[in-house]
């Protein structure tokens, strides 16, 4: 019997010492997650589809590990196509690892986190509207490249216009409850803020809200919009707790979307989560695959990320983009309240499905050019034709900006001809043919003076040029960055201001 208590006893012990041990690598592990950015996956994700890597000879990486598009010679492809993005998520993570004491060089360790074209394409700029019959206003301009002498900066924005005819919304929130959502700044937050949303609903739109830990739940199904009460009493029921079951969730909120549909309407599935998902499929692969089947019943998945530790942005960014949706992150309530409030109407109406940009440079006038940024976005130059590949979608009032780096040709400055042509595709929402749209730039776009919007731009661009250690900075610094923008006028622009202040903590 002494032996038989003996043997329990070293039992538990060694049961014991192997908690403690998981325990101490699992605190490890968050740890280290959270000196990486918060983020425990690549934010490149590989063998995507629609967004198909160039050649390991069109690709760099830098010195702190991102990968970074080269110059290329047009002499060997004057070519460059690429899916449209509207995604936020980088620069509002950005602003909250700012705010919580990170410095610059624990920002540069995690500077593979931080997606050039969320920065940009976080601020609007002043840009020509859509005329009539247009979707899109279309504008450009070059200048000459603030970190480099021998080159020039283009810009082009796309504005998609702001007028919606709905039938309505079929909202389903569906909403990440496990155990890891029980922080201040996950569910509770998204709690706080929800109301942004109700106010703005109607009689005519239709919430339902789904949950998911270790089992999905139906909270509310289908409830009119103009049920405020009711929707804001099922949200702040909530609460956080179990494993996360990230599969059963959306294939309940699928289901609940189908069986609310509104035709002619706005069906979409909002997803708030840290993306944490720990049952059933939970690899890039697998979510893409089972996220590019369900789009195609025309219900739109847009993503919310929330919180820092064991944030999972590669699978959030996937299921945003393949689910044909945005992807934000909500660093706090006035993200909360934008998302959900001011820019309600971007956030929930889709204008244009599958948008696609391709860029054709004269051979005459351009030497070689950079997309700065979009690395997870290039296309293949026979996809901008092919209406099967997925590509990105543009919502009510949206902006798309991208920026190249350009080494001209001598004499160009003098041409009549057009340096480039740029092309866009389009698919209207829920159609299968796309439509094309071509614009001509050239010299007439090149700026005697850099306005406001483009030194501001510059800025950015810099920001996570140094952020990524990129080997086109050129001796660029944080100091010369608070410089320029101190230069700037930013009374009418709380949110570029805002931006300045969080350079001003890292100088």
């Amino acid at each position: 019997m002494k032996r038989t208590h003996k043997l329990l006893a070293l039992t538990l012990a060694i049961f014991m010492l192997l908690l403690a041990f998981a325990s101490c690598k699992a605190e490890k592990d968050s740890m280290e997650n959270l000196a990486d950015g918060g983020y425990s996956n690549s934010i490149y994700p590989s063998n995507q589809e629609n967004k198909v890597e160039a050649d390991a000879s069109e690709k760099e990486t830098t010195a702190s590990g991102v990968v970074e598009n080269p110059f290329i010679a047009t002499a060997e492809n004057n070519v460059s196509t690429f899916s449209a993005d509207v995604d936020t998520a980088s620069y509002s993570y950005f602003r909250k690892l700012v705010n919580q004491g990170y410095k610059l060089d624990q920002l540069v360790s995690a500077g593979k986190n931080f997606r050039t074209e969320e920065f940009i394409n976080y601020f609007d700029y002043d840009v020509r509207q859509p005329g009539d019959g247009e979707l899109f206003g279309v504008d450009a301009e070059f200048i000459g490249c603030p970190w480099s002498s021998s080159t020039v900066l283009l810009r082009m924005t796309l504005q998609a216009e702001t007028a919606v005819e709905t039938s309505g919304n079929n909202l389903v929130f569906l909403i990440d409850v496990s155990g890891s959502m029980n922080n201040k700044d996950k569910l509770p937050l998204l709690q706080k803020t929800f109301s942004s949303l109700v106010d703005q609903l109607s009689a005519r739109d239709r919430v339902s809200i789904v949950t998911y830990s270790g089992k999905e739940a139906v909270v509310l199904d289908g409830c009119a919009g103009d049920q405020r009460d009711r929707i804001l009493s099922a949200i702040n029921d909530l609460s956080a707790y179990g494993s996360t079951n990230g599969q059963a969730g959306l294939e309940r909120a699928y289901e609940v979307a189908a069986k609310n549909r509104i035709e002619g309407g706005n069906n979409r599935i909002i997803m708030a989560s840290d993306g944490d998902l720990n049952v059933g499929i939970s690899s890039e692969a697998e979510l893409k695959a089972f996220i590019a089947e369900k789009r195609k019943a025309g219900i739109y998945l847009s993503v919310m990320g929330f919180g820092t530790g064991n944030y999972q942005d590669a699978k959030m960014e996937t299921l945003a983009d393949n689910g044909n949706g945005v992807y934000y992150y909500i660093d706090g309530e006035s993200e909360a309240e934008k998302v959900l409030g001011s820019d309600l109407l971007g956030t929930l109406y889709t204008v244009a499905e599958d948008v696609k940009m391709q860029l054709t440079f004269d051979t005459r006038y351009v030497s070689s050019y950079r997309l700065i940024g979009y690395e997870n976005r290039i296309l293949n130059k026979e996809d901008f034709t092919d209406d099967t590949k997925d590509a990105g979608e543009v919502g009510a009032g949206h902006q798309v900006t991208v920026c190249y780096e350009l080494t001209l040709n001598e004499g160009a400055r003098d041409a009549e001809d057009a340096w480039l042509k740029l092309a866009v595709r389009y698919k209207d929402p829920g159609e299968t043919q796309s439509l094309l749209n071509e614009y001509a730039l050239g010299a007439a776009n090149l700026s005697a003076t850099v306005s406001e919007d483009m030194k501001f731009l510059s800025c950015l661009i810099q920001t996570v040029m140094i952020l990524h250690q990129s080997r086109y900075l050129n001796g660029a610094t944080i100091e010369g960055i608070a410089e320029t923008l101190n230069s700037l006028d930013l009374t009418a622009y709380p949110d570029r201001a805002e931006f300045r202040d969080l350079i001003h903590k890292l100088v």
